[in-house]
């Protein structure tokens, strides 16, 4: 039974993620990137990784693909301008797809896909904490990539705020200056002579 229902979830999450970049609506692509992280919580259920099932319902299907749609919907996005220059990243959109063909090629050989090779995860007991056991290996062995990475979301974080930052002209107000303020600074009064309009 748990065969079948992995074969089942995998069909679906791969069709999801093919038709994640090949719909031409961005709503519906974000829609069916929903589906494919809500299949691959369903496969870690599988697995026994109860935790990581729910953070990744919770945190990304939960809150940040909520966002990305919300913010897809939102723009107005004009897709006629942004095909205008297609050509000419066309050598470069080659290579890159020639490059993770070839990775793909070398992943995901026979000998790599045999099911025989990889051993079912063993059953645990009634009191057995998924999110314990994930901490004592976060923490103890592998500490230093687990540090490592989130020093470079860190710097991708502060590189991203740099990058949106632009020079501003400065508009401070004296709030002293303000109150200091006379009549005269602000208003005058001109004397003008009275003019009778001929008919």
């Amino acid at each position: 039974m748990e065969k079948a229902l992995f074969y089942i979830f995998s069909i679906i999450l791969l069709s999801a993620a093919i038709m994640v970049i090949t719909v031409r609506n961005p709503v519906r692509a974000v829609l069916f990137l929903i589906l494919a992280f809500f299949t691959s919580a369903a496969i870690w259920l599988l697995l026994e990784a109860e935790f990581l099932a729910i953070v990744l319902i919770l945190v990304y299907i939960g809150a940040v693909m909520v966002l990305f749609l919300f913010v897809v919907m939102m723009l107005d996005i004009n897709f006629t301008s942004l095909r205008e220059g297609f050509t000419q990243y066309l050598p470069v959109g080659i290579l890159v797809s020639a490059l993770i063909i070839f990775e793909m090629i070398a992943v995901l050989r026979p000998k790599n896909l045999d099911l025989k090779q990889f051993v079912a995860p063993i059953p645990h007991q009634a009191d057995y904490s998924n999110t314990k056991e994930l901490g004592r290996l976060l923490y103890t062995v592998y500490v230093y990539p687990f540090e490592l990475a989130s020093v470079i979301l860190l710097v991708a974080i502060v590189a991203a705020i740099a990058l949106t930052l632009r020079r501003r002209a400065n508009k401070s107000q004296d709030p002293a200056q303000q109150v200091r303020v006379q009549r005269r600074d602000r208003v005058k009064l001109i004397k003008m002579t009275a003019e009778k309009i001929q008919k």
